[in-house]
């Protein structure tokens, strides 16, 4: 039985009340805060930097993981890194050296991480497996909260779970975007561990319930 992780989003969080979200999120059994960086360049809409994680950082024991949609993406790792992120995954098209920038995260002290768009190819990974921890796969196209799944996204989630178990590799499988209680399973039994949901979560009254749900229906599949 693999393990399984909920990745609560704070893209969807109360952000008036942002520390407080994190720890009743974390509170309620979620294992990670997943943190969602955008640069109205690589994708549309603005969203968070390294100065707000540094302020959740005292918060919460569970990793951060932050998934930067920005473009150029070396310059702003050490800082992600200094803030206290435990992962920091990237888009292969937003770096020019996509071996340079995993290795840049890994020396900050970061798990690294890809980054796969819906129609971005898997033939990124052919040559770096050796340098991941974690491998996200976007269910939605990036940009805004609130999407629903893409179905097509199934395949692919079995195809990088493949590659994992053919590298032999501890290798997280993440996947972000539109997940629910009613599609977790599914997505789960495609080959992901790792599971981030934001509106899902926080646009809900009781995280606590919400994460029990996910988790019940984690241990169908």
């Amino acid at each position: 039985m693999p393990t399984f992780r909920i990745a609560p989003s704070i893209l969807s969080a109360d952000f008036a009340r942002l520390g407080e979200e994190v720890r009743n999120v974390v509170a309620a059994g979620a294992d990670i805060i997943h943190f969602d960086v955008m640069d109205n360049h690589y994708v549309p809409n603005l969203t968070i930097g390294p100065l707000v994680c540094q302020a959740i950082r005292p918060h919460v024991q569970a990793p951060i993981d932050v998934h930067l949609m920005v473009k150029p993406v070396d310059r702003i790792i050490p800082d992600f890194a200094q803030a206290g992120a435990n992962i920091i995954t990237f888009h292969p098209e937003a770096s020019e050296h996509i071996d340079r920038t995993l290795q840049l995260i890994r020396d900050n002290g970061c798990k690294a991480g890809l980054v796969f768009n819906p129609a971005t190819p898997l033939h990124y990974l052919d040559h770096v497996m050796d340098k991941l921890d974690i491998i996200l796969l976007m269910s939605v196209n990036p940009g805004f909260g609130g999407q629903s799944f893409i179905r097509e996204a199934l395949k692919k989630i079995a195809a990088v779970r493949q590659r994992i178990d053919a590298s032999g590799r501890d290798i997280m499988l993440e996947v972000d975007g539109g997940i629910k209680v009613e599609n977790i399973a599914e997505v789960a039994k495609a080959g992901a561990d790792t599971f981030v949901a934001g509106s899902a979560i926080f646009g809900k009254p009781d995280y606590k319930a919400i994460i029990d749900a996910m988790r019940n229906e984690l241990a169908k599949a």
